[in-house]
Parts: structure tokens; sequence; C-alpha cells
């Protein structure tokens, strides 16, 4: 195993804003005192510069503007900060005064425009329609308008009060999401990546088509602690990718494996995506619960990744790693502990010693930062590279939290929008409706509005939406509350390897070198149980109920992975009649849902 090359360390403001960032969120999370209307703003004023000064900008006029952004939302933030007290006496609502107008439409314009920017315009689109219909509701005809809410008491708890910019979704993200953020980027920075591919080879490399076998192998791996599916696929996709062509795969199949199995990033536990921190706190749930009931359909995904990974195979006659490929065990043993100690860790206080999740990720990352110190042998210690790795840890985390804000507080406005005018509660007795009672039908509806959601926003904040206007009315018809929300949450997903916004499948593609659309149909082949497993869940509960009925738990996963694999081999094929794949496959539906 060669010596680490060192990491381009970040220049100077860079690393000082990232350490400020990075560490007034460690300060928060142990802290535990911090008043919201102080952690909350704080959160949302780290985020403006990473954003408005730190990323690309589209010409003078964007960069400029984006400075006047970024010093009105720290001087609106601040201000909430300094004033908190004599704003919480106002009960949520503005003082009258021109200035608490102005304040409350800057902020909210500042959260509108760092959403636009971080992410995709539709996000801000939605958050705009929902504000806009907070302002005007009152002027619709029939079940869709409201009775009117006064501008002062709508301003205000947008902004001033501990919901919209500043509500339970702002704190969930500091309180859950931001620990693992600072996890991953440890991770990431350090040897994991070796040492995850190198248990992945030597496990999954002897396989027939062993080479993509390795990359489901090593994504499920990399996903138990870093929760993100573009994350995923760029790191391991950049050596499982070039591995596969070079063995003779074509390319189209080669990049969609990769994008499927970074996709399960999002669902492997311990560390799921953010959406499922957002989870928990909707549900009033530990996180370790919904980490606990994701554990057998994650392992699904992975094994129908891995099934239709095998037709591709017997297809393409794609054999398994020369033995001189496979880096033996006394390798993998040295490299192993960069990636399973952090991870061991993890598990031994969230879900062994029931720490809460903030505190294990805390202490993870703390045993990750320690272990940056050596280099790829594990045997030297080299103090240049730990600083160097530290300071691309931490510019990564603060790149990534303040991703993470840009989401999460403009979502916020929507969810507000919701609560003051009744809108969710609207929109579900619509769906009810348009069910007509059915839950399947209901099911379908949903699902059909997260895939389209999904297409143009990332997976929590289609989550967040999704399940606002139709988990309510999924929870009506009979589903139960985590059955409702895991089934949006996974549904939300689809947008990684569905066209035409398949973020995952272009990365692997252009990884890859090849056109992606290609890549899209068979990602979404190899990638059935996203479609199937949330259906399978709603079709046999126990599935999620692992906890409290294991036996039923993994006698439902052995069910509908016996049906998935007919699916599979009805989809993909590799040997057999085209007959035969279709008595498969209906044998596999039979056996899913009856």
């Amino acid at each position: 195993m060669h010596d680490s090359v060192a990491p381009a360390r970040p220049g100077n403001l860079l690393l000082v804003c990232a350490a400020a960032t990075v560490g007034v969120h460690i300060w928060m999370i142990f802290s535990g005192l911090v008043p919201n209307l102080v952690s909350r703003p704080l959160h949302f004023a780290s985020a403006l510069p990473w954003v408005f000064l730190f990323a690309a900008a589209r010409g003078r006029v964007e960069r400029w503007f984006g400075i006047f952004c970024c010093l009105l939302g720290l001087a609106g933030a601040f201000y909430i900060i300094a004033d908190r007290k004599a704003l919480l006496d106002q009960y949520g609502s503005l003082d009258g005064s021109a200035f608490q107008f102005a304040l409350a439409i800057a902020l909210i314009l500042v959260t509108l425009e760092m959403a636009r920017r971080a992410v995709q315009p539709v996000l801000p689109g939605v958050a705009l329609i929902c504000l806009l219909y907070g302002l005007f509701g009152e002027h619709l005809p029939g079940m869709f308008g409201h009775p009117g809410v006064p501008l002062d008491y709508f301003f205000g708890a947008m902004v001033l009060a501990e919901g919209g910019l500043w509500g339970q979704l702002t704190g969930t993200s500091i309180d859950l999401i931001v620990p693992f953020m600072i996890l991953g980027a440890a991770v990431s920075a350090g040897e994991a990546g070796r040492g995850f591919m190198a248990i992945a080879t030597q496990l999954a490399g002897g396989y027939r088509a062993g080479a993509a076998k390795v990359s489901v192998l090593a994504s499920a791996l990399y996903g138990t602690i870093s929760g993100s599916a573009s994350a995923n696929v760029a790191s391991v996709g950049a050596v499982t990718i070039p591995g596969m062509i070079r063995m003779g795969y074509p390319r189209p199949v080669a990049a969609a494996t990769e994008a499927v199995a970074s996709t399960g990033g999002q669902i492997m536990p311990p560390v799921m995506g953010a959406a499922a921190f957002v989870m928990a706190e909707l549900l009033r749930k530990p996180y370790a619960e919904i980490a606990v009931a994701s554990i057998l359909p994650a392992i699904l995904f992975f094994f129908v990744a891995w099934v239709g990974v095998h037709c591709f195979a017997l297809r393409y006659n794609l054999k398994a790693l020369p033995a001189s490929e496979l880096p033996g065990w006394r390798v993998a043993s040295v490299a192993a502990p960069f990636f399973a100690l952090p991870l061991a860790v993890l598990i031994l206080f969230l879900l062994v010693l029931s720490y809460s999740p903030a505190y294990s990720a805390m202490v993870a990352t703390l045993v990750t930062v320690a272990m940056l110190v050596w280099d790829g042998s594990g045997k030297r210690f080299d103090i240049a590279l730990f600083g160097n790795r530290l300071a691309v840890g931490l510019v990564e985390a603060a790149r990534q939290i303040a991703l993470i804000a840009a989401i999460i507080i403009c979502a916020g406005l929507i969810v507000g929008v919701f609560h003051t005018t009744g809108l969710g509660v609207k929109i579900t007795g619509f769906i009810l409706d348009m069910s007509g009672g059915r839950l399947w039908v209901a099911l379908l509806l949903t699902a059909l509005a997260c895939t389209i959601l999904g297409m143009e926003l990332p997976t929590t904040a289609a989550y967040l939406i999704c399940v606002a206007v139709a988990g309510p009315a999924l929870v009506k018809l009979g589903l139960p509350e985590l059955h409702a929300h895991m089934f949006v949450f996974w549904y939300a997903l689809l947008c990684t390897i569905t066209p035409p916004v398949c973020g995952t499948v272009f990365v692997a593609a252009s990884i890859a070198g090849t056109p992606w659309l290609p890549v899209a149909g068979m990602a979404m082949r190899i990638g059935l149980g996203l479609f199937i497993i949330p259906l399978g869940f709603v079709a046999n509960p126990d599935l999620l109920y692992l906890a409290e009925a294991p036996v039923a738990a993994i006698f439902a996963m052995a069910k509908i992975g016996a049906g998935l694999v007919g699916l599979s081999y009805a989809l993909i094929g590799g040997v057999g009649s085209l007959w035969l794949r279709l008595l498969f496959g209906l044998v596999g539906i039979a056996v899913i849902f009856v």
C-alpha cells in the first residue's frame, strides 16, 4: 500500500471561516443551553458566507449582490440574537414599526436567494408560492381559501417566533444533522476510503462480476457513515467505475451500478440522509429507532442491487476480479480500522449505550480526527499530513453545514405557512377526496408527487414537502405513522436515479465517459428495490418492526427479497426465455403482495 499523498491545504481565509463555522456548531451541540433565538439565527448566519461569498458567482453583478445579501442577512440575524428577550415579549407578532416589517421581508428574501444559489430554484419557488398563499389566500374561493392572517402576525410567525425561519426544522438541523455532517467530513478527509475499499474488494471481488459487486459493497459500507448519495458516487465511483471499465464492463453498466449503490448511502444505517434525522424529529422518536427500523429495508436494497448486477453478469459474461487484484486479508486488516473504528464507536454510543445522536457523532468524530495523524500504512505519524487533512475536513464540513442550512431554513418557511394558514389540513382533505378513501390510490398519488418534487429538489426538501401534505392523509387511511414517513422518504430518493434529473446518474456517467440516458435506464433496473420496497413494507408492515418483532420482520424481509429476485430476473434477464422471465416477474409480484 503506497504512502498517502497530502491533500491540498485550503487558503487561510477559508480555513478561518471554516473553523469558526464548525467551532460555533460544536459549541452549540455541547452547550445544550443556547436559546433557540440565538442558536438558530447563528446557524443561518454561519451559512451566509459559504453561499454568498465563497461559492462561484456568475458575473460581477451576482457577486456584488451576494455580498449585499450576506451583509443584510448577517445584520438581521444578529439583530434577532441581540434583541431576543424583547422579541419574545411580542409573542410572535411584529410591533407594527416599519423597521420590523423591513427586517422580516429582508430576512425572507435573503433566505430565498440563499436557497436559490445553494440548490435548484424550485425549492425557493415553492416557498415563495406558499408565502403568497399566506398573504393572498383569503381571496381564493372554495376549500383552499383561508380566513386571512394579519400581516404583523404572519411576518412575525415567519421571522420573529420560534417557527418559520427559526422553527423546529432549523433546530433539527443543528442538533441532529450538523454533527453527522462534521463526522462525514472528518471521515472523508482520512484513510477511510482506502479502508472500506480494501474490505469490499477482499469480500466481494472473487465473485462473478466481482468489480461491480465491490462497488455495491463499498458503497454500502461508505453509506453507513456518510449518508450522502452525491459524496458516495463521487468518492467510491472514482475508484470503482474505472476499475469496472478496465475489466471490460460496458460503460453504462459500470456507471449504473455505482449510481444505484451510492443512492443506498442515504438509507443505510446508522448514518442515513438528513431527511432521516428530520423524520425522527417529526415522529418524536429517538433517531436510533428510525435507524433500527431501516436496517432490513436497506439490506434488501443492496441485496436486490447485488442480484441485478449478477443478472447483468450473466448477460455480459462478467468475470471475477483476478486473484492478483485482491488486496489480501493482511492489507485489508491494516486499512480497515480507518473506517471500522469510527463506525464501531458510533454504533456503540448510539445504539448500544443509547447516547444522543449528536454526542455519539462527536465522539466518533474525535476518534476519526485522532486517526488523521497516521499515514496509509497505519504505522507512521505524519504531522504535516494531519494538518492538511484537518484543514480539508473543516472546509468540507463548513460547506455541508451551509448547504443543509440553506435547504432546511427555506423549507421552514413552507412549514410555517402550512401551520399558520392550515394549508396542510386542506391538502390532506383533498388527497383523501381524490383517493376515495382507498389507501393504495393515496399511496400511488403520494409516490407520484414525491417523484415529481424529487426531480428538482434535494431529498430532504422533497421529503419535507411531501410528508407535510400527504403524510397525514396516509395515516388517516390506516397506514402507521412510521410507515407513512418511510414511504415518502424512499420515494423522495427516486430522483437520484430517475430521469430527467438524476444526480447520481449524471455524476457516474461523467466518470464513466458515457451518455447519461442509457445509464439511467440500467440504473432503474438495478435499483428496482427503490421502487418496490416501499410498497413491500406497506403490504408487509412487519418489515419495519425489527426491534419489536424480529422473527416476523426477518420473515417479511425473506418474502420481499424472494419476490425482488423474481422481478430483477424478469427486468434484466441473463439466461432463459422471455416467457420464463415473465413468469418469474408475475411470481415475484405475487410473493411480495399476496
